[in-house]
């Protein structure tokens, strides 16, 4: 690919003569096949890549998929450890004549 940027150059002498600017233009056809030719080699790899990001990405979401299950009865353990505060609230309010609070309050000292 190095030697691209110097057999590009035209020959001094195409500009005077008919004849070399045929052979340019050969010589630029097979230029132009060649790097067609690469160009369409280039896009079968990123072709092969893709398919293989996609295979990596359907992989992904089935261990994904297969963790739904978990997720779910995690998500119902979050919900329901996030209402028994809101509950324990509701029932310190409502005992504050003195008798839920002293049961709840004893455990805590037994355990200090």
């Amino acid at each position: 690919r190095h030697n691209m940027s110097s057999t590009t150059r035209p020959p001094a002498s195409s500009s005077t003569n008919a004849a070399p600017a045929t052979a340019e233009k050969s010589y630029f056809e097979q230029q132009r096949e060649a790097l067609l030719q690469e160009i369409g080699v280039s896009f079968e790899h990123v072709l092969a890549n893709i398919n293989k990001l996609n295979r990596s990405m359907e992989g992904v979401i089935a261990v994904g998929n297969e963790f739904s299950s978990v997720e779910a009865l995690w998500s119902q353990f979050e919900n329901v450890m996030a209402k028994d505060p809101d509950a324990e609230g509701e029932a310190h309010g409502e005992g504050e004549d003195g008798s839920q609070e002293d049961e709840t309050e004893l455990p805590e000292q037994g355990r200090r």
